[in-house]
């Protein structure tokens, strides 16, 4: 999610680290940071706007003079790119009654993702205990209606449809709300309206009489982030319509460059209350500005993250885990477990970005599948029996072969898991009496250097590619000295 912003807008702000800052470098600094805002689609005015209100704050002796010049001028850029995507006031409620039944009517051109859009905010309502009903109102399109159904039977949620030859969208919405009513237990209806390829007189005419016919509560335009520019155009044009009551961008998971989102609520003054992160039912999330710019600027977003566990995880597995762990017992059983709890967040190259300061880990594992390697560390586990799982130390030459073969992996690989899986127990074990801010930083440490840290082993070698012939020996010397060393100690012991 927004990488090119991201990397663009940090790399125009590296200026920062390199020697003394003065006014003639800080706005150069910021001259990049508008270009790296229009190479990623943010409309002109806007970031020229964006430059001098930041500009405005951090040329002059009050931030030059300051103790920490770099980091205020950091400040000032954060702040205002909230501020540009809705800051503080921003409204990602969906403004409930009380008593009744709410009207959301989506709209949006076709290809946005508007139908899986209200599947995926129909299972949000149901998750939070809310009760929704879906309505196939896009009677252009016949495999809309069907695609709603299919929806529906996966989050169970209920669709109400009629047939397209006999009816009307103004009539499928009415006789749907009457539906609703009589249900009793329906708090939201989700009106799914018909799309075009682009904004013409008979959409909007359409959508205009649903407007007045039904009188939603809400009114919300599902805009594909990855069009840039046109995402912001066709919000404006629909919003001058209908008078938007707020923006839903679709494909953020995408090759998006990021100009939507800061550009769509200070060109048409309606907030984004939604974006939408993947494919999947469950990727659609609340809108935060002030969570967004922390993405862009890598200082991760670990309110989301939470948040987002505390949804997904299982509560009872997790009190076990802890309790286990404050006993000190930490198993190749329960490693698997939380794996898979991990695993209900995403990938892990986005779970990294989301926790501060793995953000530059994330990117040197660019090139790399740690999701593979998990599914691999999963069926290497897998291949264990339940005594070697619970006692990894009686896993031998012989049993790494066997679980090898069983998961078509490495002997090499298993006894690079146990050797790791040593470490990262007794981590876990000292996590478990740590606060939350401990255990940030004991992960932080985890990746600077240590066992998450994908540069950490390629730096070892390329340090042992630089001795010389004399260092190699006493290297060679010292590891047979400590090997002599622990074998008399395991004899002395042993009497």
């Amino acid at each position: 999610m927004f990488e090119g912003i991201s990397q663009g807008i940090r790399g125009a702000l590296s200026f920062i680290d390199r020697g003394r800052l003065t006014e003639g470098n800080i706005r150069e600094g910021l001259r990049q940071v508008r270009q790296a805002l229009l190479e990623a689609d943010v409309h002109y005015d806007v970031a020229t706007a964006f430059i001098t209100r930041v500009t405005e704050q951090a040329v002059g002796d009050r931030v030059l003079k300051s103790l920490r010049p770099s980091e205020h001028i950091i400040g000032i850029v954060y702040q205002e790119l909230a501020l540009l995507m809705g800051g503080p006031a921003n409204d990602s409620s969906l403004h409930l009654k009380r008593d009744g039944v709410t009207v959301v009517m989506m709209c949006g051109l076709q290809g946005s993702g508007k139908t899986t859009t209200c599947g995926k905010l129909a299972h949000m309502l149901r998750s939070r205990g809310v009760a929704p009903m879906l309505v196939a109102a896009d009677l252009q399109r016949p495999a809309a209606i069907e695609q709603l159904k299919i929806l529906g039977q996966q989050i169970g949620v209920p669709v109400y449809s009629e047939d397209p030859a006999q009816s009307s969208p103004v009539r499928v919405c009415r006789n749907a709300l009457k539906e609703a009513k009589k249900a009793g237990d329906i708090r939201v209806l989700i009106l799914d309206t018909a799309g075009r390829l682009h904004v013409d007189d008979a959409l909007m005419r359409e959508l205009i009489e649903i407007d007045n016919r039904c009188q939603p509560d809400q009114a919300l335009l599902v805009c594909d982030a990855m069009t840039g520019q046109d995402a912001v155009n066709s919000a404006r044009a629909f919003n001058e319509a209908l008078e938007l009551d707020g923006v839903i961008l679709t494909k953020l998971d995408g090759d998006t460059r990021g100009g939507a989102a800061l550009s769509v609520k200070a060109v048409t003054g309606v907030p984004i209350k939604f974006v939408g992160v993947g494919e999947q039912i469950d990727k659609l999330q609340e809108f935060h500005p002030e969570r967004m710019a922390d993405r862009i600027l890598g200082m991760g977003d670990i309110r989301t993250l939470v948040e987002d566990a505390q949804r997904k995880f299982d509560e009872d597995e997790m009190r076990r885990a802890q309790e286990q762990l404050e006993k000190g017992e930490f198993t190749l059983d329960d490693f698997q477990k939380q794996m898979r709890q991990i695993k209900k967040l995403g990938s892990m190259g986005e779970i990294m970005k989301m926790i501060p300061g793995l953000g530059a880990v994330a990117e040197k594992m660019a090139d790399m599948n740690p999701d593979q390697d998990l599914r691999q560390i999963d069926g290497m586990i897998g291949s264990m029996t339940a005594e070697e799982r619970r006692n990894p130390r009686i896993i031998d030459r012989s049993r790494r072969n066997r679980i090898a073969q069983g998961s078509g992996t490495d002997p090499a690989d298993v006894h690079k898991l146990l050797k790791d899986f040593d470490a990262m127990s007794g981590m876990m074990q000292k996590m478990a009496g740590m606060n939350m801010r401990q255990r940030m930083q004991a992960v932080k440490g985890m990746a600077e250097g240590g066992m998450l840290d994908p540069g950490a082993q390629l730096r070892k070698e390329k340090q042992r590619s630089k001795r010389g012939p004399m260092d190699v020996v006493k290297v060679r010397e010292d590891r047979k000295k400590k090997r002599k060393e622990a074998k008399k100690q395991r004899k002395k012991n042993r009497r």
